[in-house]
C-alpha cells in the first residue's frame, strides 16, 4: 500500500533504492499575512495491496481462482479489485491489467531481467549483527548459507543489509554470487550478559542496550518505507536476530540478586544486596534501587510499542516478516566465562524470543525460534513466498478519517472449502500539515 507521507532519514543503501520513486511535492502557495495558518492533517490511500494465500482442506494452494471468486471488504465495505496477480510455483501471471503506478524500471527494479520466467519475489535479508552473538558466528554463517540455498532461486531479487560492524550492504540484485560473498563478511557483535550488567545505566535502563535496539529499528523502518513503493510483488523481510529486551538482567545490574546466589560477583555485591533487602536496609540505597526498578518496569511496554510501530509499517508496505533466531534451542545455561544467574538468563531469552514472535506473527510471517533444525521452517517460507495472489484496490471507505482499517478477504467457490490467509488490518499515516514548518531529519546516532 502506498501512502502520502512525511519524508525522513534513510541510509545511503536505502536512498539508492528510493531515489526517484516519489515525485517532488510542489510547494504550497504563501499564506496571507493577516491569516494565522491552522495546521490540518489528512490521510489518503493511493493503492492498497494484499498478499492472499488460499488453501484447500488438504493444505494445497488453490491456483484456479478468478477475480469473481474473491470478495475484499474494508471496514465492512466491499472493494473493487483493480489488480490481480498470481504466482504459482514461482511463475507470475498478471490476471488483470496492473495499475499505472507500478515502480519504474531502472530505479528500484533493474531495467532487464536475467531470465524469462521469474518468481516475482523480493527478499530483503536483515542481518542484525548488533544482536547476534560473536561466538555463534560460524553457526550464523552456516545458517545464512542454508537460507540462501533454500530461499533464493533464479529470478528472485534480493538485497542484504546489516545493522552493525559486519557492514554488509548488497543492493537489490538477481546475482546469487553476491549472497555468497556476504556470508564471509558476517560476524556477530552482540553484548554479552556481563557486558550488559556492567554497561552505563541511564534514566531508562542500560543506554547501550537501547541505542543498539534503536539502530536496528531505524534500519528496519527505512527498509519498509522503501519497500512500500513497490507493488505487484511478494515482499518478504527475512530478519536474523537474537531479539530484544529493554530491561535485561535487572537484578544483577542493580546488585539486588538473592544473597545466596553463587553468581554474585564479589563480597561487595553481597553487602549491597544485604543492605537493601536485609532487616535493616539503607534508606538511600533502597530508594535508589526502587526508583530504578520503577523506571525500568516500563521497558517492556516501550519495547512492545516500538515493535508495534514496525509491524504497522510492515502492514502498510504489505511486507511479511520472517524472524530467525540463530541461537537455536537455548538451554538456559550461560557460557563458562559468563557470571549470570540461570533464571535471569532464561528470562532474557524468553523476552527476546517474544519480540521476534511479535514482529513475525503481526505481519503474517513465522518466527523460527528455539529450533535447531530449520529445514521445515525454510521450506514453509519458500512455499508461502512462491504461491500467492496479490490483490489491489483503491479504497472507497466512506470514513476517510479512519486511520485503522480492517480487512476481510473471502473466497466464494461453491462446493469447496477454502481457507484464506491475508493481513487483517492496516493503519494509515497522517500527512503533515500543509502550512506546518518543515522538519529537519535527525541524524543517525553515532
Amino acid at each position: 500500500m502506498r501512502v502520502i507521507e512525511r519524508g525522513g532519514w534513510s541510509a545511503a543503501w536505502l536512498a539508492v533504492l528510493s531515489a526517484g520513486l516519489l515525485a517532488q511535492t510542489p510547494a504550497s502557495p504563501p499564506a496571507a499575512a493577516s491569516r494565522t495558518p491552522q495546521p490540518t492533517f489528512r490521510v489518503r490511500v493511493d493503492l492498497v495491496s494484499l498478499d492472499v494465500i488460499p488453501r484447500d482442506d488438504k493444505g494445497n494452494f488453490v491456483s484456479d481462482l478468478t477475480k469473481g471468486d474473491f470478495k475484499v471488504y474494508e471496514d465492512g465495505v466491499i472493494q473493487d479489485i483493480t489488480s490481480m496477480t498470481m504466482s504459482h510455483g514461482g511463475h507470475v501471471t498478471n490476471l488483470l491489467t496492473p495499475p499505472a503506478s507500478s515502480a519504474p524500471e531502472g530505479i528500484l527494479l533493474p531495467v532487464t531481467r536475467p531470465v524469462d520466467n521469474t518468481s516475482g519475489r523480493i527478499f530483503v535479508f536483515l542481518v542484525d549483527d548488533l544482536h547476534l552473538q560473536f561466538q555463534n558466528t560460524p553457526r550464523i554463517r552456516d545458517l545464512f548459507k542454508k537460507i540462501g540455498d533454500a530461499l533464493v532461486h533464479d529470478g528472485d531479487m534480493f538485497g542484504i543489509i546489516s545493522t552493525g560492524t559486519s557492514a554488509i550492504s548488497v543492493q537489490m540484485t538477481y546475482d546469487k554470487h553476491r549472497f555468497d560473498e556476504a556470508i564471509d563478511e558476517l560476524a556477530g557483535n552482540e553484548l554479552s550478559p556481563d557486558d550488559i550488567i556492567k554497561t552505563t545505566e541511564g534514566g531508562q535502563g542500560p543506554t547501550e542496550v537501547r541505542w543498539r535496539a534503536h539502530v536496528a529499528f531505524s534500519t528496519v523502518n527505512s527498509l519498509l518505507e522503501s519497500l512500500e513503493k513497490v507493488h505487484n510483488r511478494r515482499k518478504a523481510l527475512v530478519y536474523l536476530s537474537d531479539g530484544y529486551d529493554f530491561n535485561p538482567f535487572q537484578d544483577a545490574r542493580l546488585g539486588v540478586m538473592d544473597p545466596t546466589s553463587p553468581f554474585l560477583e564479589n563480597t561487595m555485591s553481597r553487602d549491597i544486596n544485604a543492605s537493601v533487602a536485609g532487616p535493616n536496609p539503607q534508606p538511600n540505597r533502597s530508594r535508589q534501587v526502587l526508583q530504578q526498578k520503577q523506571v525500568a518496569q516500563f521497558g517492556d511496554t516501550e519495547l512492545a510499542n516500538e515493535l508495534g510501530a514496525l509491524t504497522r509499517e510492515a502492514n502498510r508496505a504489505n511486507v511479511t516478516i520472517y524472524t530467525i533466531d540463530p541461537r537455536g534451542v537455548v538451554a538456559g545455561v550461560a557460557d563458562v566465562d559468563q557470571t549470570i544467574d540461570p533464571q535471569q538468563l532464561q528470562d532474557y531469552v524468553t523476552k527476546s524470543q517474544s519480540s521476534l514472535r511479535l514482529l513475525a506473527e503481526d505481519t503474517g510471517g513465522i518466527a523460527v525460534v528455539n529450533q535447531n533444525t530449520l529445514d521445515v521452517a525454510l521450506k514453509r517460507i519458500d512455499a508461502e513466498t512462491s504461491d500467492y495472489y496479490i490483490l489491489a484496490f483503491y479504497s472507497n471507505n466512506p470514513d476517510t478519517t479512519a486511520r485503522r482499517r480492517r480487512i476481510d478477504v473471502q473466497v466464494n467457490r461453491s462446493g469447496r472449502k477454502i481457507e484464506v490467509w491475508s493481513r487483517k488490518e492496516y493503519v494509515l499515516k497522517t500527512e503533515p500539515a500543509a502550512d506546518a514548518p518543515p522538519t529537519i531529519p535527525s541524524a543517525r546516532p553515532r
